[in-house]
């Protein structure tokens, strides 16, 4: 899919799929009956790294990159990540407030042009139990079900959401309320809220 049929999406589908060292996600255009659409992006994120990095193509072929993002710095739980097109010019930065992120992850995405919007887990009460549930022994390495969504605001704007359905398998609608938001920018910081969440 070309930048331009890009943008005009106000709903996307991210799934994750798992293999042996490395977290895989496919995003996907919606059909109107809420199915997966045309794939849009492939991710490949190698776990346990110590400087992130993730780049996303156009199929699962990574023949043809379409973005990335970047940690500036190594083992910063504060760290922001900058987000480049496939020819490494800047589409915008996101990072993780640790201090909010303490009892509901908190993130800041910026994109020249519209400042800062800020996203936060919609319910405080699944945000705590998450945090319970990793201290669990035993339990702790079972993947969290339960579904949690974020909210993205510039001021009391809503600009977008990421939801995660419920079940095993990591799944998340995206909905994208503001047009002007660059999609690719959407698209990094919704795989980030998954790959990067226990960060």
């Amino acid at each position: 899919m070309d930048d331009e049929r890009l943008q005009t999406q106000h709903r996307l589908l991210v799934r994750q799929r798992l293999r042996f060292m490395v977290n895989q996600y496919e995003v996907h255009a919606e059909n109107p009956d809420g199915s997966e659409g045309e794939l849009l992006a492939f991710a490949q994120q190698k776990r346990m790294a110590f400087k992130e990095q993730v780049t996303l193509y156009a199929d699962d072929s990574k023949t043809r990159p379409l973005l990335g993002f970047k940690a500036r710095k190594r083992i910063d739980l504060a760290s922001a990540y900058d987000v480049t097109d496939a020819a490494g010019q800047p589409i915008g930065v996101f990072r993780k407030d640790f201090k909010k992120s303490l009892l509901a992850s908190t993130w800041h995405l910026e994109q020249p042009g519209l400042g800062v919007t800020t996203g936060s887990e919609r319910n405080k009460f699944v945000a705590v139990l998450r945090r319970v549930w990793d201290l669990i022994p035993y339990v702790d390495v079972l993947p969290f079900a339960w579904p949690y969504h974020f909210d993205f605001y510039a001021g009391d704007q809503a600009v977008f959401s990421v939801e995660k359905k419920f079940g095993f398998r990591d799944r998340y609608l995206v909905e994208i309320r503001d047009p002007r938001l660059d999609r690719r920018l959407v698209i990094a910081q919704a795989i980030a809220l998954d790959a990067l969440q226990s960060r």
